[in-house]
C-alpha cells in the first residue's frame, strides 16, 4: 500500500478582487487546494462567497485577517483616521512598539470573524492574516481571545506562518523573509496551543513577486523540507483592473494559477508521495 504525506494547500486572498477569488474556486474545484484564506472587508467577498458554497467540504475556508488592505468593517479613527487600512510598513513599527489602539483591533477583529460568519453561515475552519498580521502584537491576543470568547478553541486552527530555521535555510527562495516572519511569529504556536487552538507545524510559500525564479521552482521548493504538519501558502488567481488598483502581485498570480492547474503540479504530488488535506492533522 503507498503511503502518503500529508500537506495543506492554503490560497490567500479570496475576496481581493473577483479574477482571484475566481482563479481560486477553479482550483478548488480541480482538487488542486485544500485550504482558502476570505478577506471579509473587501467588497469581493459579498459579491463571490456563494460560490464557495458548494466546495466547502472539499477545501477550509477561513478567516483572512486583515489589517493592511482597504477598508475596515467600522471606525478606526486611530488607525485608520481616513477611512483606509495603513500600508504593513506604516502598521509594522507601531505594533512592535506596541502603538496600535487595543479596543479598535479587538473591536476590528470581532466584526471581520462576524463578516464571516454572515457571509458563510458559520464559525471560519481557521484563521491566518494577510501580511500575516495576526501575529503581530496587540492583533495576536486579541484574536486568540476573540475566538475563545466564541466558543472556536477546538474548532477553528490558526495558521502559524513560522518554520524550523533549519528547514527555512535549506530552503533558498525567499528566505530572508521566511526568517523575518519567523521571528514575528515567536510564541504564537505555543499561545495558540495554550488557549486549545491547533495550528500547523511547519511553513512554506515564500515568493518573489517579480517571476525573477521560476514558479514550477518556487513550488517545487516549497514541498520540500516539510514539516510534521505542514502548510504551503500560495497567491494564485487571474489579473483584472480591481486587483491592479488593490496589489503588487499581479502576474505572478496567474504564473501561479496556471502552474497549479498543470500536470507538472500533479505529478510533483505523485512523485513526492503528497496530498492535500484542510487541516493539521492531530499528532
Amino acid at each position: 500500500m503507498s503511503s502518503f504525506r500529508s500537506v495543506i494547500l492554503c490560497a490567500d486572498d479570496f475576496g481581493l478582487a473577483d479574477g482571484v477569488s475566481r482563479g481560486i474556486v477553479e482550483l478548488a474545484e480541480m482538487g488542486r487546494l485544500s485550504a482558502t484564506g476570505a478577506m471579509t472587508n473587501m467588497p469581493g467577498l459579498r459579491r463571490m462567497a456563494r460560490s464557495l458554497m458548494p466546495l466547502r467540504d472539499r477545501i477550509a475556508v477561513g478567516l483572512h485577517l486583515n489589517f493592511t488592505a482597504g477598508t475596515p468593517l467600522g471606525p478606526m479613527p486611530r488607525l485608520a483616521p481616513l477611512g483606509a487600512f495603513p500600508a504593513l510598513k506604516d502598521l509594522l513599527p507601531k505594533a512592535l512598539k506596541r502603538q496600535l489602539p487595543d479596543s479598535e483591533i479587538a473591536e476590528e477583529i470581532s466584526r471581520q470573524i462576524e463578516a464571516f460568519e454572515e457571509a458563510f453561515g458559520d464559525a471560519p475552519a481557521f484563521v491566518d492574516g494577510h501580511q500575516h498580521v495576526h501575529v503581530l502584537p496587540a492583533i495576536r491576543p486579541a484574536l486568540i481571545q476573540a475566538l475563545k470568547a466564541r466558543g472556536y478553541a477546538g474548532r477553528v486552527w490558526l495558521r502559524d506562518p513560522s518554520d524550523k530555521a533549519m528547514a527555512i535555510l535549506r530552503r533558498p527562495i525567499g528566505r530572508s523573509k521566511a526568517l523575518i516572519v519567523k521571528s514575528l511569529a515567536r510564541g504564537f504556536a505555543r499561545s495558540a496551543h495554550a488557549a486549545g487552538f491547533r495550528t500547523n507545524k511547519g511553513f512554506s510559500g515564500f515568493a518573489p513577486l517579480d517571476l525573477s525564479v521560476p514558479v514550477a521552482r518556487v513550488f517545487e521548493e516549497a514541498f520540500s523540507k516539510l514539516g510534521a504538519h505542514p502548510l504551503v501558502m500560495c497567491h494564485p488567481g487571474y489579473v483584472d483592473d480591481e486587483l491592479r488598483a488593490l496589489d503588487p502581485a499581479l502576474e505572478s498570480r496567474v504564473e501561479e494559477l496556471n502552474y497549479l492547474k498543470s500536470d507538472a503540479f500533479r505529478d510533483l504530488l505523485e512523485e513526492r508521495g503528497l496530498r492535500l488535506v484542510p487541516r493539521p492533522e492531530a499528532s
